[in-house]
């Protein structure tokens, strides 16, 4: 028994019970709480329904606890109900009941967790976006790990998910960057507002390379060709670098596409006509005060070029013109404005603001031995995604990056993701990972099977802890799913892998050399296969590999 299914047998129970003493059952929540008690001496979970609705239903919360312990005693999974404090329940379940988990999770293999919450949504969730005029910096390289994690965690949700990758193509930055090429190509100094850093002068010798001609012609001929052929080396880069990182966009979107096609005049045109851009000054101004904005803003400036809130105004758009029906943007610290701004944008076209979601992540800092590590030569200015790899390895790197809630400042540290101990945490869970493959080599050898295996058996504390913290990974991939916190995925594998030594540690799992198998041995070993499965779910989740030998 899950504790989902423990809620929904709370939940029926108690409707039950207020029924047969004349009171009203609708009072009952559409969900019941159940929790694991922090001591587990008060049982193996707990509710407060009787707390939540007593008074409701006209009852007094301890009275209303002790018909539901009598209910819920009736019940053959429930081994012992009892009223705690002001009305709690604290329950045990029975050992083959709880023990169930463990073949839920045999039967479903790498379909435990996955849930239908999510599967009448289409998500467009768009991350890194990093502009193609540098390598990904550390920012950027935490939305690649969190924002391809989210993915795969919306998607055991039964979500439709497009990662979408803008590529910014369009605008003074990109005219830069390619005046940046054209000097260091030509040994000048970079351009006061240019971009610095070995990579510019790699990228301006390949553009050299391919296109000998490059520095001939006139001077916006020869900016045009910097422009574009290394626009598209820099990308290349960048697509190369978050595949080896195990991060793949279904759409490279271009921002330029949304002038070329026409899709800007659209989206203009339309708030035109519905009123909501007004001109001032010579130039047009979207109401978005209207739509909860702190102030109007520029879309068609007095000069008619169009500002840059126009190609977001038109992106708006063309997410939900492609049938999405909900947009997640996961954009820098520096992007506060964007919430409110890009809402406005979308009520004001007509859609659903609720349906415009942007999370925000804040910064990333490398340190080692205690002290700031430096900037990366190769770009200059930033630490980038490669420097993060070669420093951790791509494993250390995702987890590390995914492991906290991105609301909080990471400080990375060099030295402890670099560990072989117990101490690094992607480390601790992929060698439980490991563990469990090396139990499983040896029950092979041993001729030590998990068909049909006896749960019931499974009575140790330390087994009932592993296998109720199986029970809960469902509701932590629904949780992570609702809430957009992947890190709550790798935080639970971390537990689940302490739960499990604390298991291996205290519980004999195949037999003894010179002994015969007994039912107890195939009971463990079915409970280790679970929690090896779990735990490959959950690092598949966060986008880690699951080792087999360390």
């Amino acid at each position: 028994m899950t504790p989902a299914d423990l809620a929904t047998a709370i939940k029926q129970a108690t409707a039950a019970v207020l029924s047969s003493h004349d009171l009203d059952a609708s009072v009952v929540p559409e969900t019941v709480t159940v929790e694991r008690p922090r001591n587990p001496e008060h049982g193996d979970y707990a509710t407060n329904v009787a707390l939540q609705v007593a008074k409701k239903a006209g009852t007094n919360p301890r009275e209303l606890a002790g018909w539901l312990v009598e209910a819920l005693s009736d019940n053959p999974a429930i081994d012992s109900a009892d009223v705690a404090g002001p009305g709690f329940i604290n329950l045990r379940l029975a050992a083959d009941a709880q023990g169930k988990i463990v073949t839920d999770v045999l039967e479903a293999g790498t379909g435990y967790g996955t849930s239908s919450a999510y599967a009448d949504e289409k998500i467009n969730l768009e991350f890194v976006s990093a502009n193609p005029t540098g390598p990904i910096h550390l920012g950027g390289t935490r939305w690649a790990a969190v924002g391809d994690s989210l993915g795969r965690v919306l998607e055991a949700a039964g979500a439709q998910v497009t990662r979408e990758y803008y590529f910014n193509d369009h605008g003074g930055q990109i005219d830069r960057f390619a005046r940046s090429l054209v000097a260091a190509a030509k040994g000048e100094p970079t351009p006061e507002d240019g971009y610095g850093g070995d990579y510019i002068a790699e990228i301006a010798r390949g553009v050299v390379e391919k296109r000998p001609d490059a520095l001939e012609g006139a001077a916006e001929d020869v900016q045009e060709t910097f422009r574009a052929e290394g626009v598209e080396m820099m990308f290349s880069h960048i697509k190369k670098s978050l595949h080896d990182f195990g991060v793949d966009f279904d759409v490279y979107f271009h921002e330029n596409s949304l002038f070329e096609s026409g899709a800007v005049d659209k989206a203009i045109a339309t708030l035109k006509d519905n009123g909501n851009l007004y001109e001032n000054e010579g130039a047009w101004w979207l109401r978005s005060t209207d739509f909860g904005d702190d102030k109007d803003r520029v879309v068609i400036k007095s000069d008619g070029d169009a500002a840059y809130i126009a190609g977001d105004i038109a992106y708006v758009a063309d997410k939900f013109d492609r049938d999405h029906s909900l947009a997640i943007y996961m954009l820098g610290a520096d992007h506060h404005g964007y919430i409110a701004r890009l809402r406005a944008a979308a009520q004001a076209l007509g859609y659903n603001p609720e349906a415009v979601e942007v999370l925000i992540g804040q910064m990333v800092n490398l340190v080692r031995d205690g002290k700031p590590v430096k900037m990366s030569k190769r770009a200059g200015t930033i630490i980038t995604l490669d420097d993060l790899v070669d420093a951790i390895g791509v494993d250390g790197a995702r987890y590390a990056l995914v492991r906290s809630s991105v609301d909080q400042t990471l400080d990375i540290d060099l030295d402890l993701w670099t560990k072989a101990s117990s101490d690094n945490p992607v480390y601790y869970v992929q060698y439980g990972h490991a563990r469990l493959c090396s139990i499983e080599r040896r029950a092979n050898e041993a001729g030590v099977t998990y068909d049909n295996p006896d749960v019931a058996l499974l009575s140790h504390d330390k087994e009932g802890d592993l296998i109720r913290t199986l029970g809960e990974f469902p509701a932590v991939v629904t949780a992570a799913a609702q809430l957009r916190e992947p890190h709550r995925i790798a935080r639970y594998a971390e537990e689940l892998a302490s739960s499990f030594h604390r298991f291996y540690d205290s519980c004999q799992i195949l037999p003894k050399a010179g002994e015969q198998p007994e039912p107890i041995h195939a009971a463990r070993l079915a409970l280790a296969m679970a929690t090896r499965q779990v735990l490959a779910n959950a690092l598949h989740l966060v986008g880690v590999s699951a080792p087999e030998r360390m």
